[in-house]
């Protein structure tokens, strides 16, 4: 098993940024279920009303003061500008959410006392590989205003894990996928939505490139081993450690689903990196192993979107609420 002890969080009280996206209501659903005190900081309310939530951006100082009312042990950090075309189109705000929101929320932290930290971080601070893999030690290139927000908030962390004593793991994640993306725009996200609408399937490129796919739950494993133990600190790589190619991953959606749809090859897009390897053994070492392949998670994402509504999916909304079981 991947997990923490049982034990581990009972009673912790943790502050989840973000907690109302895609995988911040899988971390807030498994936190709780672990017997953690869970309050949400997020733009848009949490699914599930029996959750604490207070509605603002981590940039604006009063809405970090409600956040931290009452005291704060942990903090996972999932709140961010996570579109690298939006980065590209709003490299302000990208900054001011990413970085500025991301300093603030650490001084809060350091004042509420708080002892762990676990970020949201992206293989995407490296850049090119220039390696048979992306490890931990790989140099910082970013190229886009997401990756370079993402790594500047990486040097925050280093800083605040030196001088203050607040444990920040920053957790390199590559694609995460699982139950509850009918808002993503991500590659399994536009397949499930090509095959249920009756669209046209658009590969950018040759569909060569390749990438790693990460199961939500196993992102949320890592989670807990972060908020939880002192070893995990620093970068993190987070991934299968299996490389797919947009090709394989159509393949393997036709395969699951069993659904017909149709694909064209479109222009590449600017930027796109050709291929992300990750070597996750820093992670497996400390006490991490993925329990989903990409067949079994894709099954789990199929099974949910075969029976949603279709103007539901047509129109982005979130399936029924993530719950303590979801996701496996």
């Amino acid at each position: 098993m991947n997990h923490t002890g049982s034990d581990a969080l009972r009673g912790r009280r943790i502050l989840v940024t973000g907690g109302s996206g895609f995988i911040g209501r899988h971390a807030v659903a498994q936190l709780s279920h672990a017997g953690a005190h869970v309050r949400v900081v997020d733009l848009k309310p949490h699914p599930d009303p029996e959750v604490e939530t207070v509605a603002g951006d981590i940039a604006d100082l009063d809405v970090l003061e409600s956040a931290f009312a009452g005291g704060i042990d942990s903090v996972v950090h999932l709140a961010a500008v996570t579109s690298v075309l939006r980065s590209l189109e709003q490299p302000d705000l990208t900054f001011t959410t990413n970085v500025a929101g991301t300093h603030a929320l650490l001084e809060a932290a350091r004042a509420a006392g708080a002892r762990s930290l676990v970020f949201a971080s992206t293989n995407a601070v490296t850049g090119p590989m220039d390696a048979p893999a992306i490890v931990e030690t790989a140099v910082l290139k970013p190229m886009t205003p997401y990756g370079a927000t993402k790594a500047a908030a990486e040097m925050l962390m280093s800083a605040y894990t030196a001088s203050y004593g607040l444990r920040c793991a920053c957790l390199r994640l590559t694609n995460v996928y699982g139950p509850g993306m009918q808002a993503k725009d991500s590659i399994v996200a536009r397949l499930m939505r090509a095959i249920r609408l009756g669209r046209t399937f658009e590969v950018y490129g040759d569909g060569r490139q390749v990438r790693d796919y990460v199961h939500v739950s196993d992102v949320i494993a890592a989670v807990r081993l972060g908020l939880d133990h002192d070893e995990w600190k620093g970068p993190i790589v987070i991934g299968s450690g299996t490389s797919l190619s947009v090709l394989e991953v159509v393949d393997a959606v036709r395969e699951v689903s069993g659904a017909p749809f149709d694909v064209v090859h479109g222009p590449a897009r600017p930027g796109e990196m050709p291929a992300v390897i990750v070597d996750p053994s820093k992670a497996l070492a400390a006490g991490w192993s993925p329990e989903f392949d990409f067949e079994s998670g894709l099954r789990g994402v199929w099974a949910e979107w075969s029976v949603a509504d279709a103007d539901a999916i047509a129109a982005g909304e979130p399936a029924a609420p993530v719950t303590a079981g979801g996701g496996g």
